[in-house]
């Protein structure tokens, strides 16, 4: 069958297009399906619609902090005072395999305290973040696959070790869950200076779900708002004609697109046309940061960890509902020499504007139903990383390995436990022993505070329902407040 330009069209297109969709509608019995509850469902016109959990969430949005490339564990918030006692000598017991070679035990050159009425060991690293010991939850027990970064990255983000797979990320599985509460910001923003992690995009990608619920990315290493997001603003048009010209491309983009209902892709670029318009004042407004007054610029640091944690506490206040915060672009917190001074260096940067945020999100009475991740892809060994044939030191490297077999992250807020430790890493932090947390199950305990079960949030996809949590995964009730 051919329209009059001589495109075929099926007979289900030629229905809806003819007599203003009548046709479509006297096909609807003969389809099975119930067209007023589709016309009715807000996402045939906006994929980010505002959507109601699975049950009760104790969590409505999301902020992951994520120390890129590792950071070590035993010299930030996994107390190991055997590696003092073992300093210079062979550890005894199991021999884990790590990425590279390593000798005996390094113990950590920052000094561990108890903190709060809670008690947690936290290292000098982190002194203001300590602040707020009592808001935390440590998992001490953490686990991942391997000692790699593409593929543990992929893991954290995605669900599913392996570079180049077609899974969604975490982002945007919670964004297609839970929609936005602000139609004007996208769902789920990534903000990361200077660039991009490795495997780049992939970390925030959308991958078979639509478009709309993919990370967009934001270089805060900017600072003007034209420069932090291209052509936010359009100089040449007022905002009414703008609104007709977008009219215009959008009734050619459904036509082009009725022809190819199959193309994701295509309906990515329409949903992206819409919210770039949209966009332009509130993104500015959420952007700016000078609006906040000097006790709070001083409290996150007038510095760019700073306006990175201050814009994510902005962002989730006017209902963007996932925002990732880098902590650069590459892995800064691969230290595999002189962790003394790259981790010192580091966590200087971040642990002010991560001890503002949690302050002032808790002020505000944001923190009980935000959930705020923090860590890397994995942690780094205990032992020291011995030198390579070409590396710049003859006998050591003062540095950490990656390790996949035990490491350390922490939550706060969202409905988990405050002040509590859960898991713990045998006596020198090396492997979980005590009731080890893999990723799955953390996404599945990170669904379950936002009010989803893991296994019923999925998406059918090549003759399969795909999840966040693969085919894994346990919620880890103890973390729950």
């Amino acid at each position: 069958m051919f329209d009059s330009h001589s495109i075929p069209v099926s007979r289900r297109d030629l229905l809806r297009r003819s007599g203003m969709g009548m046709g479509m509608l006297g096909l609807s019995a003969l389809l099975g399906r119930d067209f007023a509850d589709a016309a009715a469902d807000p996402r045939n016109l906006n994929p980010l619609a505002a959507q109601k959990p699975q049950y009760r969430a104790r969590a409505k949005r999301v902020i992951h902090l994520f120390a890129n490339g590792g950071p070590s564990q035993v010299d930030t918030f996994d107390h190991k005072p055997a590696l003092a006692k073992y300093d210079g000598q062979e550890l005894p017991g199991e021999h884990l395999s790590t990425e590279r070679k390593t000798g005996a035990a390094f113990k950590s050159p920052f000094a561990f305290k108890q903190r709060g009425e809670s008690g947690l060991w936290i290292s000098d690293l982190f002194p203001t973040v300590a602040e707020s010991a009592d808001d935390l939850c440590v998992i001490n027990s953490m686990h991942a696959n391997v000692p790699n970064h593409e593929p543990s990255l992929m893991l954290m983000n995605c669900g599913a070790p392996r570079v180049n797979n077609v899974t969604p990320s975490m982002g945007s599985w919670i964004t297609y869950g839970l929609g936005t509460d602000n139609d004007n910001l996208p769902g789920f923003v990534a903000l990361c200076p200077g660039g991009v992690p490795i495997v780049e995009t992939q970390n925030w990608r959308s991958a078979f779900l639509p478009g709309a619920y993919q990370g967009v990315h934001i270089d805060t290493k900017n600072t003007e708002i034209d420069k932090l997001i291209a052509n936010i603003e359009n100089d040449r048009l007022p905002r009414a004609v703008q609104r007709r010209q977008v009219d215009l491309i959008q009734a050619m983009n459904r036509e082009h697109q009725s022809r190819r209902s199959a193309d994701p892709a295509l309906e990515a670029r329409i949903q992206s046309l819409e919210l770039a318009y949209r966009m332009q004042l509130e993104a500015s407004d959420a952007f700016d940061l000078e609006q906040e007054p000097d006790h709070i610029l001083d409290l996150y640091g007038r510095d760019l960890q700073g306006r990175q944690m201050l814009t994510a506490r902005r962002l989730v206040e006017r209902g963007v509902r996932f925002v990732q915060v880098w902590h650069g672009a590459g892995q800064p917190w691969d230290s595999h020499e002189q962790i003394e001074k790259n981790h010192g260096r580091l966590a200087g940067e971040c642990d002010r504007a991560i001890g503002g945020l949690l302050k002032d999100l808790k002020q505000r009475g944001l923190l009980e139903d935000t959930l705020v991740v923090w860590g890397g892809e994995f942690g780094r060994t205990p032992t020291v990383e011995l030198p390579t044939p070409g590396a710049n030191s003859p006998e050591t490297k003062l540095g950490r390995d990656h390790n996949h077999h035990g490491f350390s992250m922490w939550l706060a807020g969202g409905g988990v436990k405050g002040g509590y430790r859960h898991g713990s890493t045998d006596e020198f932090g090396f492997k979980a022993v005590e009731n080890p947390v893999h990723v799955h199950d953390l996404h599945a305990t990170i669904l379950h505070l936002l009010g989803f079960d893991h296994e019923r949030l999925t998406y059918r996809y090549s003759g399969r329902d795909y999840r966040l949590t693969d085919l894994a995964g346990n919620v880890v009730h103890d973390l729950v407040a």
